[in-house]
């Protein structure tokens, strides 16, 4: 910039917010998972989870799955590896870490969504302070999302767009929406469920699903993991005197 004779130097210092890790399960997995769920979801003992999440879900249902179950077991290793990943990256970032963490699977649920179910704006806990939370699709209706892959640009609430119609909005501030007129930006961001696309994230962060129109099944399944401190044996022995 330049000021008459004086040259101005400036930059725009964009402030962090938060960090999603985004990435695609091998589709042995997504078939193993959805042969699970398949024939879990016929168990008259199957396990409910609705008293414990806030989902709005009416038409479906909520299921704890069994971290022990065969077809799990790639999963659970895949998303523990990722989620330790994910806190490699952070400190990558430039965000340090007060110690090394071991990751481990608190519990794994799925949601089987219809036409109108949704998901109200929350967040996860774990047992551990430290927490990171995974969620992933393995069925997708093909009204979701089909304009926004298109132009992923197009995501809008105004103008009844439909665009953001069953998909997943992450909120890290108190503005959902720009305005230009005071100068803020939009604090959320919305994500479009495809098969096999897995997201992982802190647990405080707080999202929610939008309710769709039409035929078909949307199927999420989602984890909370604990990230434990890892204390080596030299710091465990001058704690202890």
């Amino acid at each position: 910039m330049k000021n008459s004779d004086e040259v101005i130097n400036f930059r725009m210092a964009a402030l962090p917010a938060v960090y999603v890790l985004e990435t695609k399960m091998p589709d042995k997995i997504i078939n193993n998972l959805n042969d699970y769920m398949d024939e879990y979801r016929e168990n008259k003992n199957r396990q409910s989870m609705s008293s414990e999440l806030v989902g709005q879900i009416h038409k479906g249902e909520q299921l704890l799955l069994d971290h022990n179950e065969p077809r799990m077991i790639d999963y659970n290793n895949f998303v523990t590896m990722l989620s330790a990943e994910y806190i490699k990256q952070y400190i990558a970032t430039g965000n340090p870490i007060d110690c090394p963490k071991k990751v481990e699977i608190k519990e794994t649920w799925s949601v089987h969504s219809y036409d109108g179910d949704y998901n109200p704006m929350h967040d996860h806990n774990t047992q551990s302070i430290m927490g990171i939370s995974t969620t992933a699709w393995t069925k997708v209706p093909s009204q979701i999302g089909a304009d926004a892959l298109a132009n992923t640009d197009s995501y809008s609430l105004y103008n009844e767009s439909g665009h953001s119609d069953g998909c997943i909005t992450f909120q890290y501030g108190r503005v959902s929406t720009f305005d230009t007129k005071r100068l803020v930006p939009a604090q959320s961001f919305v994500m479009t469920p495809e098969v096999g696309k897995l997201l992982i994230f802190p647990s405080w962060l707080q999202h929610m699903v939008y309710p769709f129109k039409g035929e078909g099944e949307r199927r999420t399944i989602a984890s909370n993991l604990n990230c434990w401190d890892i204390i080596d044996e030299n710091e465990k022995k001058t704690k202890k005197s």
